[in-house]
């Protein structure tokens, strides 16, 4: 669990690239006024959070590459013919391609998904420019802890083998390109050479340390994704952070370490909720809020949360406590009393609808009272007066009737 893990890990995203920007900044305009609550303020509680993401960009977005392989036709010399047949299409579209350069040891030196695997990169625009090189980037196969294309042909190099991946932005830095050196939509070539792999240590043997470091790599790589409003992997990451931190553990952990895994659970389950509440997993969601709430039952991000899943599932009456709950913990945050005021707007509409049901069941729509004050204003009603003095005429009647049986 090294350091060279961590930044592999935080240096080279799926989908898309880390700007140079805090992500409090350069990711407002792509979350919620509630995201920013909820994802972002948490990293100010923290600096080393999303503000201070490790430099992705040293992992920098392969460029398709325009030497060697994307048009086998360029690049002739002797073996322009025969270019075609080297590429391996990855992917079956074109879309991430790889051609081995310098042979590796054998198939049966492959690395596994899981294991820990240290390579060379060197990453070039189609233009030529180089954007990235790092002699010896160590990252976790299959945890998405880099590029996209890099954790799909990483695991088809042969040991010592040397390839060359041309990959489409899509499994690069996609529309948002990396700044200021990769631009949106480019695509990459990567130069990669498989130096070593070997399994993972066992999450048993961490100690507390180790254990926070890993999940705050996998955390903060969940936060990544999440910035690049890619969802699905943020929640894989997301869930990796947590199962290293659940994992049993033959190691004592201090106080303090203890109270350090807690709070990067916490904070794993409260952007958990965030991404699950993006993809509209409503019950998950509410399931993560809850969690958190059973640690700390005054954590306001997991009350605000709360309150905006129960809200978004149309349940108001419960909502809005829980965002009062929240507001009277931070009485000057703009975004609870925001979403408060929305919900008790939606709650008083949802009530003038329900009465006005209410009315038309009843037959009665123009009656200005509650459907209980309207039943006694019915047509069909009977008053009670005239109901109790035909009673008591009939009660005569049957007297009267047993006393002339009884003279006869």
């Amino acid at each position: 669990m090294a350091s060279s893990g961590e930044e592999a890990r935080s240096g080279s995203p799926g989908r898309a690239g880390i700007g140079t920007e805090p992500a409090s900044t350069a990711d407002a305009a792509h979350l919620d006024t509630a995201e920013d609550f909820e994802v972002l303020e948490e990293e100010e509680e923290e600096e080393e959070d999303l503000s201070e993401l490790p430099p992705l960009e040293d992992v920098g977005r392969p460029p398709a590459p325009p030497r060697e392989g994307t048009q086998p036709s360029e690049q002739g010399g002797g073996d322009a013919p025969e270019e075609p047949e080297e590429w391996l299409d990855v992917l079956g579209g074109g879309s991430l391609k790889k051609k081995t350069l310098v042979p590796g040891r054998g198939v049966d030196t492959r690395p596994r998904k899981g294991q820990n695997v240290t390579i060379r990169l060197k990453a070039t625009l189609e233009d030529g420019s180089v954007v990235e090189e790092n002699p010896a980037l160590t990252f976790t196969l299959g945890d998405c802890d880099v590029l996209q294309a890099l954790d799909l042909c990483v695991q088809l190099l042969e040991m010592g083998e040397t390839a060359l991946i041309v990959s489409d932005a899509k499994y690069c830095y996609g529309a948002q390109g990396r700044s200021p050196d990769i631009p949106p939509n480019a695509a990459l070539t990567l130069e990669v050479e498989l130096l070593a792999a070997q399994d993972a240590p066992d999450l048993e043997l961490l100690s507390g340390k180790e254990k926070v470091e890993l999940a705050n790599r996998k955390r903060e790589r969940g936060n990544f994704f999440y910035q690049q409003a890619d969802y699905v992997l943020a929640i894989n990451s997301y869930d990796i952070a947590l199962k290293v931190i659940g994992s049993s553990s033959k190691v004592d952990f201090s106080p303090e370490e203890e109270a350090e895994l807690l709070d990067v659970k916490v904070k794993c389950l409260n952007n958990l909720a965030a991404s699950q509440l993006k993809l509209d997993h409503y019950e998950a969601a509410l399931k993560s809020c809850n969690l958190v709430l059973e640690h700390q039952p005054g954590n306001i991000k997991a009350l605000f949360r709360k309150g905006k899943v129960l809200a978004q599932q149309g349940e108001y009456r419960e909502a809005i406590p829980i965002l009062k709950a929240a507001l009277k913990l931070e009485p000057s945050n703009k975004t609870i009393h925001a979403e408060l005021s929305k919900l008790v707007k939606k709650h008083a509409d949802q009530k003038n609808v329900e009465t006005e049901m209410y009315r038309k069941m009843l037959g009665n729509p123009s009656a200005a009272g509650t459907p209980g004050k309207c039943k006694d204003k019915l047509p069909w009603s009977i008053p009670w007066k005239w109901l109790f003095g035909a009673t008591a005429i009939a009660l005569g009647g049957v007297a009267l009737s047993v006393v002339i049986a009884a003279r006869n």
